[in-house]
C-alpha cells in the first residue's frame, strides 16, 4: 500500500474516531465523531491527507491523539505534531500534512479550539521574532555586519559568543568609532532595539549587552548625559541597567547615576508597557533615599 494513501484506506473504513489531548491541551474535553456519516469522512480525510514523508521524527511525544474504530475495534492511532504532521506506526517517519491548518479547523469546528489557538499564537509569535529580528539587525552598528550571522546563529544554537566573537566586534566598533561617546551611543541603540525584554529575549540579543558590560561606568554615564542622547538611547540604557548580571558591579555602578539620569530612565521604563522590565526598574533606579 502507498505510503502517502495507506491513512486515508483506513480512514475510510471508520465508523467513529476519539480525539483527546496527548498532553498541553487538557482543556480541550475529548469528542468523539460519527464517521458513518459521508460528509463527516470526506472532510477528516481531508484535513488528514498526507504529502510527504520526509524520514524525521519529531522529539516530542505530540499534542492531540486520534483513535480510529471500525464496527468490530481499533484501526489506527495517529497523533497530531505542531499542526503540522502526523505519526502513526505503520509509518518509518512523521509524514507532513498536505494542510495542517485543514486539520486544526477540523478539530476547532468539533469543540477542541486549543490546536489551532496555540498554532495562531506561535505564528504571531514567529511573525514578531522576525520583525524584531529585522529591526535588531537595522540597529546593528556600522562595521557590524561581517559577522552578523555568526551572531543570529547563536540564537538557534542556544550558545553564549566566544570570547573571540566578542574580542572582534570590540575591535571592531573602536575602529568604526573612535570617541568612545560615539560608540556608547551606537550601542545602546543597538541594546535597546529587537524584543526590548530584559529577560526571555532571543540569545543573539544578548550580544550588545556583553559588549556594554565592559565598557566604563564613565563612558556609559557621558554617553547618556550627552545631548545627543534620546529615547532610543534611553531604552538601551535600561535593558542594561536593570537587567540580570549585565556589570560586573552592577549596584555601585547603577548607584553612580544622578538622580535626573535615573529619573529619566525610569520614566522610560514606566512608558514602555513592559511590566517585567518596570518591575526591575523600580527596584534598580527608585531615586536613592538621603
Amino acid at each position: 500500500m502507498d505510503g502517502m494513501t495507506a491513512l486515508d484506506s483506513v480512514l475510510q473504513q471508520a465508523h467513529v474516531v476519539q480525539v483527546n489531548s496527548v498532553g498541553r491541551f487538557k482543556e480541550d474535553a475529548e469528542i468523539r465523531v460519527d464517521l458513518s456519516d459521508p460528509a463527516q469522512s470526506v472532510q477528516l480525510r481531508a484535513a488528514m491527507a498526507v504529502e510527504s514523508l520526509p524520514g524525521f521524527h519529531c522529539m516530542c511525544l505530540g499534542d492531540i491523539r486520534f483513535e480510529v474504530f471500525d464496527g468490530s475495534g481499533g484501526l489506527a492511532v495517529v497523533v497530531l505534531h505542531h499542526g503540522a504532521t502526523l505519526r502513526w506506526r505503520q509509518w518509518e517517519s512523521d509524514a507532513v500534512l498536505t494542510d495542517g491548518r485543514l486539520l486544526l479547523a477540523w478539530l476547532d469546528g468539533h469543540g477542541m479550539p486549543g490546536p489551532m489557538q496555540q498554532f495562531e499564537a506561535d505564528r504571531l509569535r514567529a511573525e514578531e521574532g522576525t520583525e524584531g529580528e529585522r529591526n535588531w539587525l537595522a540597529a546593528m552598528p556600522a562595521g557590524l555586519e561581517g559577522p552578523a550571522d555568526r551572531i543570529l546563529a547563536l540564537s538557534r544554537t542556544g550558545g553564549m559568543p566566544s570570547p573571540e566573537l566578542l574580542v572582534e566586534l570590540t575591535d571592531q566598533l573602536h575602529l568604526t568609532f573612535p570617541d568612545p561617546v560615539e560608540r556608547v551611543l551606537a550601542l545602546l541603540i543597538w541594546n535597546g532595539s529587537g524584543s526590548g525584554r530584559c529577560s526571555g529575549y532571543p540569545v543573539h540579543e544578548g550580544v550588545p549587552g556583553e559588549l556594554l558590560s565592559r565598557v566604563p561606568i564613565a563612558d556609559l554615564l557621558a554617553a547618556l548625559t550627552d545631548p545627543r542622547a534620546e529615547e532610543q538611547h534611553n531604552a538601551g540604557a535600561v535593558r542594561h541597567l536593570v537587567g540580570w548580571k549585565t556589570r560586573p558591579r552592577q549596584k555601585r555602578d547603577v548607584a553612580r547615576l544622578p538622580e535626573p539620569l535615573r529619573a529619566r530612565l525610569l520614566a522610560h521604563a514606566r512608558r514602555s508597557g513592559d511590566s517585567d522590565k518596570q518591575s526591575r526598574a523600580e527596584r534598580w533606579l527608585a531615586p536613592l533615599r538621603a
